[in-house]
């Protein structure tokens, strides 16, 4: 079963978010590790336990580990890891077991705690705070949240993906990772509670700091790539569409251009003008007829023809109509001679004559004039609306498909003007050095 592309994408960032959490914790995970075998391991063979009754004072060093100094001058070493497991904090007072050095000049380090500030130390309080294991896991979920917040904000959009609004989500990412690293849980170094991090002590911690760029760095990153890929998967798609579409229009424009309807037409026409012994019309109606399949036939696959050539096939197509309707259709041709080179769809006005012949009534009193003509650069039809008593059915294809193929073709819209009137379609030519 395939995912929506809606849920394909939360899956997809759920999981480079993941991906991202366990690169960020990766060696907090191996400290945990290593930690937690040498804790089980035993003592080197020949290491022995030093028991000290007085009590040494704990100093804590900036960068975490502390040291027991006693009166005599003796210091012994204490992990930064131990005393975070064991609660301890800077002035206390400690008694304890100490370990021998594991390295010739090293100083001791601290095995047990006996006592702690004048009272025995009670270790079985320890089983109430977070063990390693329980931060590690606090870490993970919480850069997976913030990685998948981020990565929802950046890659929420795809398409019309503008540097602009690139760079708008990526300052709302900034805003919500500067809100989530407020409340990063963290381990105090002197209780070893876990709080958040505007309640903790040191608000700027510089290893949350670069674990938290680092996540916003490669979220950043990723939704870049992510969304140019998408992008262009996009226009593979747009692309494709359109090609079928092409094909699509096609097929309709050569099925609204010959069909049975208009054909049999004909023949009846040129029946009557051999029934009437009328030889010279029928012969120049076999040549028109002859010639307005010929064009439709030959340029049913060319995109752009000469407006010169159209107007050639339209005389040829008007004289069609005017044999059937004689003395009752017109078609008036106000064109100069300069705009012939100009390009435009092959077969655009084919349509428009038959919706106004179609849709129009056409009697001797009320003969229909179409228009055609030239005005700034925009081929003009435009005939007066007489709508029949009884409407012929009108699916509306004819004129749609002429919209497509002319924003397929040339990039331009056409004009429709419908008044109470006039029917006008307004269609914008392009000039020779544009084609």
């Amino acid at each position: 079963m395939r995912l929506q592309p809606k849920y394909s994408d939360i899956v997809l960032n759920l999981l480079v978010a993941i991906a991202i959490s366990l690169v960020v914790n990766f060696s907090y995970l191996l400290l945990v590790l290593v930690e937690h075998n040498s804790d089980t391991s035993p003592l080197p063979a020949g290491q022995r336990v030093i028991e000290r009754p007085d009590a040494g004072e704990l100093r804590i060093h900036l960068d975490g580990y502390g040291y027991l100094v006693y009166a005599d001058g003796d210091s012994v070493y204490v992990p930064a890891r131990r005393m975070r497991f064991l609660g301890l904090k800077a002035g206390d007072r400690i008694v304890a077991d100490l370990s021998a050095p594991r390295q010739q000049g090293g100083h001791p380090v601290l095995e047990h705690v006996r006592t702690l500030n004048g009272s025995e130390y009670n270790y079985g309080a320890l089983y109430n705070r977070p063990s390693q294991w329980t931060e590690l896991l606090l870490q993970l979920v919480y850069y997976l949240i913030m990685s998948f917040v981020m990565l929802t904000i950046l890659t929420s959009t795809r398409r019309n993906y503008s540097m602009r609004l690139y760079i708008r989500r990526s300052l709302w990412c900034l805003v919500a990772a500067a809100g989530l690293y407020c409340v990063a849980p963290v381990t105090e170094w002197h209780t070893g509670r876990v709080v958040i991090n505007c309640m903790g002590g040191r608000m700027f911690d510089y290893m949350l700091l670069l674990k938290c760029s680092f996540a916003v760095v490669v979220s950043l990153l990723y939704s870049r790539i992510y969304v140019l890929i998408s992008q262009r998967q996009a226009v593979v798609v747009e692309n494709e569409r359109l090609k079928n579409e092409n094909l699509t229009t096609r097929y309709n424009m050569l099925v609204g251009q010959i069909n049975p309807h208009f054909f049999f037409n004909s023949l009846n026409s040129l029946a009557m003008l051999v029934r009437e012994k009328q030889d010279d019309k029928a012969l120049t109606y076999i040549d028109q007829l002859s010639y307005t399949f010929r064009y439709i036939i030959q340029n049913g696959q060319s995109m752009l023809v000469d407006l010169g050539e159209e107007l050639k096939f339209v005389e040829a197509y008007s004289y069609l109509f005017r044999i059937r309707y004689a003395d009752k259709l017109f078609f008036d041709l106000q064109i100069d001679r300069s705009y012939y080179p100009w390009r435009l769809p092959s077969l655009s006005l084919q349509p428009l004559i038959d919706n106004a012949v179609k849709h129009n009534t056409i009697t001797r009193n009320n003969p229909l004039h179409v228009t055609i003509r030239v005005e700034n650069g925009c081929l003009e039809v435009s005939n007066p609306r007489r709508p029949k008593l009884e409407p012929e059915p009108s699916t509306g294809i004819g004129l749609e498909n002429l919209r497509n193929r002319w924003q397929l073709i040339t990039g331009r819209e056409i004009e429709v003007l419908a008044t109470e009137e006039r029917f006008t379609v307004r269609l914008p030519l392009l000039k020779p050095e544009q084609a």
